[in-house]
């Protein structure tokens, strides 16, 4: 939404180059989100089968008691059973929505959507990362693990010209985890069928919808030209302000409806926004990813 906003082709190019040049600033702000997570190294850790040492607990009557720590029981005559760590690596898919639409920033934000969604993905790709997950993002970088996976990521977006706001699910594989950092935007419909195309491939989807404060509160007033983004398309309102209580009815309705079909689907759906901390978002989305793995772990 601008008055006297260059050609949308024009524009396109110029901000893909412009957020291009602030991805080293945008990875170093990653950094410091993640390092102030309260993710730890092992975020998605829970007791299970495998070979590293969880925790101690006290042991409950009929548990075999081949379970029984009988060394730490000994120390202060209760019986603890030594559980280990659940190893099963998830597969965790990442995509920051780098379309048009995200390019927006009103005054009210510090930040860019398109510049939110990224530290948001290196941040989490860090994360992960520490806790050892095989991550990619479709069709750009293939899933592994690893510690430099910020800088991976980073270097992957500085060469590819990635302003697809939705990814390919090509190489996703069934039961993996996909996080899409979007302002979703689009048509119910279109939404609808990505949806039900992952729910096909049985992929859990991780939505969150990043908005600029201004587009929630549209503090808009008098004659203003507003441009679309997206085909840079203009279209002139003579007195804005008429059009709060309208556009407002409209935008809930539009997320009430993705989250109902998120819902529907078993998705987990979000909403974040660029005036507020980027921790805010981080744990967001941590939350969304550890909810479904323990409802996987005991279906």
């Amino acid at each position: 939404m601008a008055a006297g906003a260059p050609s949308h082709h024009s524009g396109s190019v110029a901000d893909a180059r412009s957020l291009a040049a602030r991805l080293p600033d945008l990875l170093v702000a990653a950094h410091r989100v993640a390092a102030n997570a309260m993710f730890g190294s092992h975020g998605r850790r829970r007791p299970g089968t495998g070979e590293t040492f969880w925790q101690y607990r006290a042991y409950q009557p009929g548990e075999p008691a081949k379970r029984i720590d009988w060394r730490r029981s000994a120390r202060d005559h209760h019986l603890f059973v030594r559980e280990r760590e659940w190893e099963a690596v998830q597969t965790v898919w990442l995509w920051p929505d780098l379309s048009p639409s995200m390019r927006f920033r009103s005054r009210l934000a510090a930040q860019e959507k398109a510049e939110r969604a990224l530290i948001l993905v290196l941040a989490l790709a860090e994360l992960l990362g520490r806790g050892g997950e095989r991550v990619g993002i479709p069709g750009l970088v293939p899933a592994r693990p690893g510690r430099d996976l910020p800088e991976r990521f980073a270097e992957a977006f500085l060469r590819g010209d990635v302003t697809d706001e939705w990814p390919t699910t090509a190489p996703i594989k069934p039961l993996s985890d996909v996080v899409i950092v979007s302002d979703f935007l689009t048509d119910p419909e279109t939404i609808h069928d990505r949806f039900r195309h992952a729910a096909e491939k049985t992929a859990r989807l991780h939505l969150l919808q990043i908005l600029d404060p201004a587009e929630e509160t549209f503090p808009y007033g008098g004659r203003l030209e507003f441009e679309d983004p997206e085909t840079g398309g203009t279209w002139l309102a003579e007195r804005a302000d008429l059009l709060k209580e309208g556009y407002r009815a409209r935008l809930l309705a539009h997320r009430d409806e993705i989250a109902r079909l998120a819902q529907r689907a078993g998705f987990s759906f979000s909403v974040h926004h660029t005036d507020r901390p980027a921790s805010e978002g981080l744990l967001v989305l941590q939350s969304s990813l550890a909810g479904p793995s323990e409802r996987r772990l005991s279906a």
